[in-house]
């Protein structure tokens, strides 16, 4: 196994009288879909949010590429090429795809019109394009508002706007809640591309069936710390079930 991509051991966080985290770990890989799974509250949304800048523990270390970081916030995460794509989409209903992909990063035309703050729609379309088109995500109506698209389109959108800017890794919280059976599908298609495209994915899901038929490994959480680890072509819906529950505790690989 080579060496984590990014990872994370002893994370300590508390809120007042709740210990959200209690020494967890994680692990990612290059190029790998890992999902994190666990019950309600084991700590899954306070890790990632720690992991992507947006909280500080209270103690604890992460590594990037094997050197110790500390995120001020999700923009210097994004710096270091991670992203991510969060449950309500955050996507602004009233523009297109193109525009809802610069989001944030709008590009200004050149010289004086630039300097006025006009935009180039031109070359944002036109690279919108190519990374839609690099991802499998078909859009009938590329200018037409985000809000008329499709439940699966618009997570596709979201989804093409974090990895056209991730270099490193994607996180996914539960991608494919509240789709259909077809746009599910889409969805994990669309996340293997990204994979194979050598970034990593972290997939926050609580569907099972769907975590085994999408990721190379599964990281466990309950009561705020790691306490299994599997490959999930070698593990069941049962054993998973049994590690949220504390009914069984594994660990596969190297550490952390």
């Amino acid at each position: 196994m080579p060496e984590p991509l990014l990872a994370a051991t002893g994370l300590v966080k508390t809120f007042g009288q709740v210990q959200a985290l209690d020494g967890a770990a994680f692990t990612v890989h290059p190029g790998e879909v890992v999902a994190l799974v666990g019950d309600n509250g084991a700590g899954k949304s306070t890790l990632v949010k720690t992991l992507v800048g947006a909280i500080t523990p209270d103690a604890g270390e992460i590594l990037l590429d094997g050197h110790p970081v500390g995120f001020a916030g999700p923009r210097e995460a994004q710096a270091a090429g991670i992203e991510t794509v969060y449950q309500d989409l955050a996507l602004a209903a009233d523009l297109d795809a193109a525009a809802n992909l610069f989001l944030g990063r709008e590009q200004l035309r050149g010289g004086l019109l630039g300097a006025l703050g006009v935009l180039d729609k031109r070359a944002m379309r036109r690279r919108a394009v190519q990374a839609f088109a690099e991802l499998g995500v078909e859009l009938k109506e590329l200018d037409a508002p985000v809000a008329t698209l499709s439940g699966g389109q618009r997570q596709s959108v979201a989804i093409a706007r974090s990895v056209a800017w991730a270099s490193r890794v994607v996180f996914m919280d539960e991608p494919t809640a509240a789709l259909g059976v077809v746009q599910r599908e889409r969805v994990l298609d669309l996340i293997r591309r990204v994979r194979d495209r050598g970034v990593s994915v972290v997939l926050i899901s609580h569907n099972m069936p769907e975590v085994l038929s999408v990721a190379d490994r599964v990281e466990v959480l309950r009561l705020g710390r790691r306490v299994a680890r599997f490959t999930a072509a070698q593990t069941s819906l049962e054993e998973l079930v049994a590690a949220m529950t504390g009914a069984l505790t594994h660990e596969e690989g190297d550490t952390p």
